[in-house]
């Protein structure tokens, strides 16, 4: 069995960023996928994320964004007095910031992503030092 789902799309608003009981941070959103065969239609899909993926989704995203997810689906329910109510939503391991609105379509770096030089006059590799 397998549950893997891919999609690029644009935010419909803010994430909504709060931290459970616990302190673990998760922030939900909607992400609108337009559909490949009718442009006209776009399907509107609930997205969540966790601990320091959504505290960086608050901190970079906002209405309008394009990323591209990775996840999982995940069906749930709770009882309301009018009965019960199902979701099924995105859990979301990556998220990708592909641009942000105000940003004229600039990729975004995440905090932990270090900007890494190398300096190549002091590198020395012999041919033993590769792998094939």
């Amino acid at each position: 069995m397998y549950n893997k789902v891919i999609l690029i799309g644009r935010l419909t608003k803010d994430p909504d960023v709060r931290v459970t009981s616990t302190g673990t941070p998760v922030a939900t959103f909607t992400l609108a996928v337009n559909r490949t065969y009718n442009k006209e239609e776009t399907d509107f899909i609930n997205c969540v994320t966790w601990r320091k993926t959504a505290e960086i989704v608050g901190q970079y995203l906002s209405k309008g964004s394009l990323i591209s997810v990775e996840g999982r689906i995940q069906n749930r329910s709770y009882d309301t007095d009018n009965g019960k109510r199902y979701i099924t939503e995105v859990i979301c391991d990556n998220v990708v910031f592909l641009d942000t609105k105000g940003n004229d379509h600039q990729t975004v770096k995440p905090a932990q992503v270090a900007d890494v030089k190398f300096d190549d006059k002091n590198m020395d590799i012999s041919s033993d030092d590769l792998p094939f």
